[in-house]
C-alpha cells in the first residue's frame, strides 16, 4: 500500500506537478527517490542512498546489527521529511531481503510505521518479479536473465517478449558471500552451482545475455569504464564480455584500494565486497551459460513504477516519451518535433531502429535554442549524449548526437567522441537528419503552420522543397542557404516549387 504525505498545512493544496517516490530498504542501502513526469519514463527528480549495511550481520547473528538499524532510522526519518518538503503525492516503502530475513527485522518496521509510512515487506518472488519489470522498463526487447544482486539475497529472473517467464530467489546477497568463501576455495561455486541445480536453472541462459542489476554490479562496471578509457561514462546497456569478468576479478586482487576509491561514481562502501560480487559473476554465467553480461541501470524501483502502468502505457517506446517530454520542456514549441520527424520523413528509407532514432532526434532538435549561439552544438550533443536514456547504446546515443550537432551549426564535423561510439556510416547518415532538421527550423521558425503546409521530395536529380503561394515570402535567404547545403550532401540540385 502506498502512503500519502503532505504536511497539515499543505493538505489543500496539491504540488505543481504530481510527485511520486520509493524508499527503498534494502539490504545494503537504504535509498529515496522521487520522480516527475512522463508517466512511461519519469525523471529523477532526487535521489539519495545511506549505506546502511543491514544485512551485514545476518549470516553470523540473524539479526541487523544496532549500527545498521541507527543507520536506517536516522535515514528513513530524514527521506519521509524531505518527501513531505517535495510536497510527494505518492510514497511507496518496500524493504527486501535483510528486513525479511532478520529476526529483528520488525523494528525497523515499527520505526517507519512511526514516521507514518507504511512498509511493503517484498517476498523474494516479488522483488525478483519487480527487478525483471525494471529492466524491462529500460530494455523493453530484453530477451535473457536478469540478475538483481542486493546485499541479502540475488534474484534471477527470465524475461522474454516484454513479460517475465519465471523467477526465483538465492541466499546469497554481496554481504553474504565473504563468509561462503572464507570456508574454503571453490566453496562459493559449489554453493552457486547447487542452488540453481536445485531450482532447474542450470542451462537457462545458453547463448542468452545476463542483464546486471545492483550496485555492486553497477560498480564492477565503472572499473571496466576506467580500465578501458571508454569515452560515455554512462553504465545503462553497457556490456561486459565474460572474458572481461575474469580479467576484471584478477584485477581487484592487485589493484590498490586507493586506486580504486579515485575512480569516479565508484562508492567507497562497495570497495570491499567488489571482488565478492565479481566471483559469485563468473560463476552465476557459467551454470546458467550465459552469452555475456549487460548492465541496467533499472531495477526494483523502476520496476514498481512500471507495474502500475496501463497495458498501453507500457507499449510505449520509452526513449520517445523521453526525448519527447525533454523536447516540451526545453524547446519553444512543444508541438514542433514529431512535425518535424514527419517533414523529412520522404527523403529518407530508414529502417525501423534508425527511424527512431532519426525521431528523438527530431523531438530534442530544440533543446540547444537557450543556449549561448556558440555552444548550441555541443549543448544539443552534451544532452543526446548524457540524457536520462533507455532502450538505446552508446551507438544510437553517438547518432542523435551526430544529428543534434549538425542541426544546431556544428557543421559536418565529427567531434569526440562520436567516431569511437558509433561507425562512419550510421554518423555520415545522422549528418543527413541534422542538414534536414536545420532546414525545417529555419524555414518554419519553429512554429508548426509552415511545415503542415510544406512539403520535401527527393526526385531525379533535384531535393524539391514544395510551398504554397502564400509562404512563398518564408524563402528567404537563409533558407535558401540551408535547401543548397542539404541538397549538395544529397548530391542533388536544390528546386523550389510554389
Amino acid at each position: 500500500m502506498a502512503t500519502v504525505l503532505r504536511r497539515p498545512e499543505q493538505r489543500a493544496a496539491a504540488p505543481a506537478k504530481a510527485r511520486v517516490a520509493i524508499i527503498d530498504i534494502g539490504s545494503n542501502s537504504v535509498r529515496l527517490v522521487v520522480y516527475e513526469g512522463a508517466a512511461r519514463l519519469p525523471a529523477v527528480l532526487f535521489n539519495e542512498k545511506v549505506m546502511a549495511g543491514l544485512g551485514r550481520a545476518l549470516s553470523e547473528t540473524g539479526a541487523i546489527d544496532k549500527g545498521g538499524l541507527k543507520r536506517a532510522r536516522s535515514a528513513l526519518s530524514r527521506f519521509a521529511a524531505i518527501a513531505r518538503e517535495m510536497q510527494v503525492t505518492e510514497l511507496r516503502t518496500v524493504a527486501t531481503a535483510a528486513v525479511r530475513d532478520a529476526s529483528n527485522g520488525g523494528e525497523l518496521i515499527r520505526t517507519a510505521e512511526k514516521l507514518g509510512l507504511t512498509v511493503e515487506l517484498l517476498s523474494g518472488i516479488e522483488e525478483a518479479t519487480a527487478s525483471g519489470m525494471g529492466v524491462l522498463s529500460g530494455i523493453p526487447d530484453a530477451d535473457g536473465v536478469v540478475g538483481d544482486l542486493g546485499g541479502g539475497s540475488i534474484e534471477l529472473v527470465r524475461v522474454v517478449a516484454g513479460t517475465i517467464t519465471d523467477r526465483v530467489s538465492f541466499p546469497l546477497g554481496v554481504l553474504r558471500l565473504g563468509a561462503i568463501r572464507a570456508e574454503g576455495s571453490g566453496m562459493l561455486d559449489r554453493r552457486v552451482a547447487r542452488l540453481i541445480a536445485d531450482a532447474g536453472w542450470a542451462g537457462r541462459g545458453k547463448g542468452l545475455p545476463f542483464y546486471l542489476v545492483g550496485g555492486s554490479w553497477r560498480a564492477l562496471a565503472r572499473l571496466d569504464m576506467h580500465r578501458t578509457d571508454y569515452p560515455l561514462p554512462v553504465v545503462h546497456q553497457y556490456p561486459i564480455a565474460i572474458e572481461r569478468v575474469g580479467e576484471l576479478e584478477q584485477v581487484l586482487t592487485e589493484i590498490p584500494r586507493a586506486e580504486l576509491k579515485a575512480i569516479p561514481d565508484i562508492s567507497g562502501a562497495r570497495i570491499p565486497t567488489l571482488g565478492d560480487a565479481t566471483a559469485l559473476l563468473l560463476s552465476v554465467l557459467r551454470h546458467l551459460g550465459s552469452s555475456g553480461s549487460v548492465v541496467s541501470a533499472y531495477g526494483l524501483r523502476e520496476g514498481l513504477l512500471y507495474q502500475r502502468l496501463t497495458a498501453d502505457q507500457r507499449l510505449e517506446d520509452p526513449l520517445i516519451a523521453a526525448a519527447r517530454d525533454e523536447g516540451e520542456r526545453s524547446g519553444r514549441f512543444p508541438e514542433h518535433g514529431d512535425l518535424l520527424d514527419g517533414w523529412i520523413e520522404p527523403l529518407f528509407d530508414d529502417a525501423p531502429e534508425l527511424a527512431r532514432l532519426r525521431h528523438a532526434a527530431c523531438l530534442l532538435a530544440d533543446v540547444g535554442w537557450r543556449a549561448n549561439p556558440e555552444f548550441r552544438a555541443e549543448r544539443g550533443m552534451e544532452i543526446a549524449l548524457h540524457g536520462n536514456w533507455v532502450a538505446i547504446d552508446a551507438a544510437g546515443r553517438a547518432v542523435i548526437a551526430q544529428a543534434l550537432y549538425t542541426a544546431l551549426g556544428g557543421g559536418l564535423g565529427c567531434p569526440e567522441p562520436l567516431e569511437r561510439l558509433a561507425d562512419t556510416d550510421s554518423l555520415a547518415h545522422a549528418r543527413l537528419w541534422g542538414l534536414a532538421i536545420r532546414l525545417g527550423q529555419r524555414l518554419s521558425g519553429g512554429v508548426a503552420a509552415p511545415l503542415r503546409r510544406s512539403h520535401l521530395a527527393l526526385e531525379e536529380g533535384t531535393l524539391a522543397l514544395s510551398l504554397e503561394h502564400r509562404d512563398e515570402a518564408l524563402y528567404g535567404e537563409a533558407v535558401e542557404k540551408r535547401h543548397k547545403a542539404l541538397a549538395a550532401a544529397f548530391g542533388r540540385a536544390p528546386v523550389l516549387e510554389v
